[in-house]
C-alpha cells in the first residue's frame, strides 16, 4: 500500500516534471498508478521516485503522462467556438492574411486529435481559393494519444457532436469506424511535446493565427499556467486569437490580450502593437465636468438596497437617479421590467466594458425566453469573475431544469464553494430575496438531488 509520504512526494514530483497539478485529483488513482509503475520496474516505492527525481528518466515520464492524462474528448467540442471560429475570426484573418495566403492555427493539449481535426475542417472549407495553405499543429505531451491522433480514425462515439453535412464531407465509415479525409489528415501535423517545457521552434513568436487551449490550464500548476499563458501570447499573430475552455479564465484585463464576446462565448484577441507617436503639445486643461455615470450617494443606495431585501422594488427604483445603472437594472427586473433591465445592462457593458454583474443581470433577464443565452450570459459572468457565485448556482439550475445532471452537479458544486465568500451586495442584488445560508441549503440540497439522479 502507497503510504501518504510517499504519494506527496509523487505529485510534487509530477508537479516539478510534468507542470500538473494534483490537489483535486482522486488520490486512489494517483496511487494506483505509482505503484503500478514502482512494479513495472521490479522497484519499491521509494527507490522508483528517487530514480524518478533524476533528471534522466524522460521514458518514464512520457508513460506517466499517459496514465495519468484525461482524454475524453470529441469532434466539435463547445461548438459555440467553433461557430465564432467559423463566421467572425477566420473570415477576418483570412482578410488579413490575403497577401501570404496561409493560415496557421495550433491546439494545444489536442489529446487524440479530434480538436486539431475539428480546426481542420473549419478552416479548409472556408480558403477564398484552392491555392491557400491551412496548416495545424497539435501538441499533448500523451503518447498513446497522439499515435491515436495520427491513425485518424475514430469510433462514432466521437462524432456524437459533429454535424451530419461535416460527417459526410469528411470522413470515410469503414465497418464501425470513420476515418478523417486524406485532406484534412495532410493538413494536420501532431508534436509531442509537455507544456511545462520549451520549445523555442514550437513557439516561435508571431506564428499562429488561432490557438485553441481548452480545459488544460486548470490542470497545470499556478507558476506552469502563468508561463504557458505568456508564451501561446507571444506565439500568436498581431490580432490573431486565443481560445480556452470554459472552465479557464484569464480575467478582463490580461496582458497582451483583449477580451472578445460573442452570444456567451469567450476569446482573446492579441493586442496589435501600435507604433510610437510623437508627445502631444500640451494642452488647455478641460473644464471639470462630473462623471456621467455616477451611482446614488452612498445613503441614498444604501437604503435602496434595504428596500430590495425586502421586496420593496418600486419604492426602491423610486429613490434612484439613472446613473445607479446596475441596481436600477436589478430592480426593473425585479418589477417584470425586463426590456428595459436588458436595455441597462447593455448600457452599462458599453460605458464600461465587460461587466460581470451586468453579464448576470442579461443572464437573468434572458431566463424568461431562451435559457440558452441566458446560460452563455451567466458562462460569460462567470469567466469574467471566477469567484462569482451566483452565475454557477443559476448555470446549475438551468442544468438541472434541462436534465443534465452531470453539468448541473459541476456547476452547483462550484457554487456551493464560493457562497460563503461571495459580496453581500451580490446575494442582495442577485438572490431573489434569499439570503446567504438559503442559497447554501438551495445549494446542498439540488447538488443531492443531482448525485442521486447521476
Amino acid at each position: 500500500m502507497i503510504g501518504a509520504l510517499s504519494l506527496t512526494r509523487f505529485r510534487e514530483l509530477l508537479q516539478r516534471r510534468l507542470g500538473w497539478t494534483f490537489a483535486d485529483n482522486d488520490p486512489g488513482q494517483t496511487a494506483a498508478v505509482l505503484a503500478a509503475r514502482a512494479k513495472a520496474h521490479g522497484l519499491t516505492d521509494r527507490e522508483y521516485l528517487d530514480r524518478l527525481a533524476g533528471r534522466r528518466w524522460t521514458a518514464e515520464i512520457a508513460e506517466l503522462a499517459q496514465a495519468l492524462s484525461i482524454t475524453e474528448t470529441y469532434f466539435f467540442r463547445h461548438d459555440d467556438q467553433f461557430r465564432v471560429l467559423r463566421d467572425t475570426v477566420l473570415p477576418e484573418l483570412l482578410r488579413k492574411r490575403a497577401g501570404q495566403r496561409v493560415l496557421r492555427l495550433f491546439s494545444v493539449g489536442c489529446s487524440s486529435g479530434e480538436e486539431a481535426y475539428s480546426l481542420a475542417m473549419t478552416a479548409w472549407p472556408a480558403r477564398p481559393t484552392p491555392d491557400w495553405i491551412i496548416s495545424v499543429v497539435g501538441v499533448d505531451a500523451n503518447r498513446e494519444m497522439l499515435h491515436r491522433a495520427r491513425a485518424a480514425t475514430y469510433s462514432a462515439w466521437s462524432l456524437r457532436d459533429t454535424p451530419e453535412e461535416v460527417r459526410r464531407r469528411w470522413f470515410r465509415e469503414t465497418g464501425d469506424e470513420f476515418r478523417v479525409h486524406p485532406d484534412i489528415v495532410a493538413t494536420v501535423r501532431f508534436v509531442e511535446h509537455n507544456v511545462a517545457g520549451d520549445d523555442p521552434q514550437l513557439w516561435h513568436p508571431a506564428r499562429y493565427d488561432v490557438i485553441f487551449c481548452r480545459n488544460l490550464l486548470m490542470y497545470l500548476t499556478g507558476e506552469v499556467a502563468d508561463g504557458l499563458v505568456r508564451r501561446m501570447t507571444r506565439a500568436l499573430t498581431d490580432g490573431g486569437y486565443l481560445f480556452l475552455g470554459h472552465t479557464d479564465s484569464l480575467g478582463s484585463h490580461p496582458k497582451g490580450l483583449e477580451l472578445c464576446h460573442d452570444g456567451g462565448t469567450v476569446y482573446y484577441r492579441r493586442q496589435t502593437a501600435a507604433p510610437p507617436v510623437p508627445a502631444p503639445e500640451p494642452a488647455p486643461a478641460p473644464a471639470r465636468e462630473p462623471p456621467p455615470d455616477r451611482p446614488a450617494p452612498a445613503g441614498t443606495r444604501s437604503r435602496a438596497l434595504g428596500l430590495l431585501r425586502d421586496d420593496r422594488f418600486a419604492e426602491a427604483l423610486d429613490l434612484l437617479g439613472p446613473d445607479d445603472m446596475l441596481l436600477r437594472g436589478v430592480l426593473l427586473a425585479q418589477l417584470g421590467r425586463v426590456a428595459e433591465a436588458r436595455d441597462t445592462a447593455h448600457r452599462l457593458i458599453d460605458v464600461g466594458g465587460p461587466h460581470p454583474d451586468a453579464h448576470h443581470l442579461l443572464g437573468v433577464c434572458h431566463e424568461l425566453d431562451c435559457a440558452d443565452q441566458a446560460a452563455g450570459q451567466y458562462r460569460l459572468a462567470a469567466y469574467l469573475d471566477p469567484e462569482f457565485a451566483m452565475p454557477r448556482l443559476r448555470m446549475g439550475l438551468l442544468a438541472r431544469r434541462h436534465g443534465d445532471h452531470r453539468g448541473a452537479a459541476a456547476h452547483l458544486a462550484a457554487a456551493l464553494e464560493l457562497l460563503p465568500h461571495e459580496d453581500e451586495e451580490r446575494v442582495v442584488l442577485f438572490g431573489g430575496g434569499f439570503g446567504r445560508l438559503t442559497l447554501t441549503t438551495l445549494c446542498r440540497t439540488e447538488l443531492e438531488a443531482c448525485e442521486v439522479r447521476g
